[in-house]
């Protein structure tokens, strides 16, 4: 099931790092009075009541000149409305309401989205509530009023934003077609493999760095199934400075990714692993994610015998932290490959849901602990109660021990190998939630 996306919207020193921080519950942006400090993680897991929520904050304003402000807050908008569920716009009651709040505003309603009109600094509401009247002028419903920084009001404003998140009818409705994020750096080939898949130039595909203006929802049919695809070039225009690049594409591989049951993460054959490809490979894997790793262009590389097993070694070396996932060996240009694509996608998603029963768990388990006994700490020793699958997507278990302390990462790890020696789950991570006993200790 994805999580909704909130996205955060604002002018400079309006607060929206400060929101962000105060929602996400740690201070993961640098909050400075000057404007155009926000240096951050661009997004954040969040939770309210039983809600989950993706919450981006779209930042990234540099304030040179008011024409230059507007023009990055249009760009601002654009992103949050091509990605989010539920906008959150930030205004500052202290600076009252500006042009480029009006010009913003008028963006935001024409898009459909829905929009939530947050009026920031509000510290007393006895004191402030007249000037926030102001803001109905906007015609985006009813302001709201926050304090960021005391985290007033910021329950009222929750309420009213959960009231968007999509039921759990419309999530199953959504879900019964499987969606297959492609995601990568600018420029790997994802736009060609959709094309190739498709037979036809739906996605317009270029030399240049960050063509690709949008993450495009593609449905392909394949064998007599459905899959849609979502292409995630989405970098806005070339004249961008680097860093709103790739803040614009770490907001768009997020929402996609969160979006996707399988991630397919394009590397270049030619350029090799890099830096670059583990931290968006490790977006999928924090969301637990069925991952492929597509290495495309594969026909411009040079071969030998050896090839192919030294650069399967390189990254499963750089992505250690995922020995799980798939790697193939593609060319959209040739279409090399593509059908075993599809052929893996299937593969991975079987194992997205696989559910093992209770009992063989056990015997898993108690096999495994016959074989290497469980650590232990000043002369107590783990006890493993028992363990159960509680969920799919990634599959999730649930173990019972006498103390969680004594449970070292280690031997879940271990655990987790004699599990997919068992059962393989390729493709998939899996998810470990470690209880104790109630009343063992």
């Amino acid at each position: 099931m994805s999580k909704p996306i909130v996205a955060i919207v604002g002018r400079p020193n309006v607060g929206k790092s400060t929101l962000f921080n105060a929602l996400a519950g740690e201070t993961i942006s640098i909050v400075k009075d000057t404007p155009g400090v926000t240096r951050d993680r661009i997004y954040a897991d969040a939770t309210w009541l039983n809600y989950s929520f993706t919450l981006i904050d779209t930042g990234g304003i540099e304030p040179e000149s008011k024409d230059v402000i507007l023009a990055q807050m249009r760009d601002q908008a654009q992103i949050a409305i091509d990605t989010a569920d539920v906008i959150i716009f930030i205004t500052d009651v202290r600076q009252g309401l500006v042009d480029a709040d009006s010009k913003v505003a008028d963006m935001l309603r024409r898009s459909g989205k829905p929009v939530l009109l947050v009026v920031n600094k509000v510290d007393s509401f006895a004191k402030f509530m007249p000037d926030v009247y102001e803001f109905y002028n906007l015609g985006i419903g009813d302001p709201i009023p926050i304090s960021a920084s005391s985290k007033l009001g910021m329950g009222d404003m929750l309420d009213e934003v959960v009231k968007y998140f999509p039921t759990e009818e419309e999530e199953e409705e959504e879900n019964e077609i499987p969606h297959i994020a492609i995601v990568g750096k600018p420029n790997v080939g994802k736009s060609s493999i959709v094309n190739k898949l498709l037979g036809q130039n739906r996605v317009i595909v270029s030399n240049v760095a960050g063509t690709t203006r949008d993450a495009i929802d593609t449905n392909v049919m394949w064998n007599g199934k459905e899959y849609v695809f979502i292409d995630t070039a989405g970098l806005r225009r070339k004249n961008k400075i680097k860093e709103e690049l790739e803040r614009y594409s770490i907001i768009r591989t997020v929402t996609a990714v969160e979006r996707a049951d399988v991630v397919i993460v394009v590397i270049d054959a030619v350029e090799g692993i890099t830096e670059q490809d583990a931290k968006i490979a490790g977006i999928a894997h924090e969301r637990g994610k069925g991952v492929i790793i597509a290495v495309n262009k594969w026909d411009a590389v040079e071969k030998d015998d050896k090839t192919i097993y030294k650069y399967t070694n390189k990254v499963r070396e750089v992505l250690a932290y995922m020995p799980y996932a798939e790697i193939l060996f593609i060319s959209a240009q040739t279409g090399q490959r593509l059908p075993k694509l599809f052929e893996t996608i299937d593969m991975v998603l079987e194992n997205q849901t696989l559910r093992i029963q209770t009992g063989v768990l056990n015997e898993i388990m108690t096999e495994a602990i016959a074989m290497q006994q469980p650590p232990s700490d000043k002369g107590k020793r783990l006890k493993l109660y028992y363990m159960t699958q509680v969920s799919i997507k990634p599959p999730t278990f649930v173990i019972f021990v006498n103390d969680k302390e004594l449970m070292h990462f280690s031997y879940t790890r271990y655990l987790e190998n004699k599990i997919r020696e068992a059962f393989g789950f390729r493709g998939t991570s899996l998810k470990f939630i470690i209880r104790e006993r109630n009343g063992e200790k």
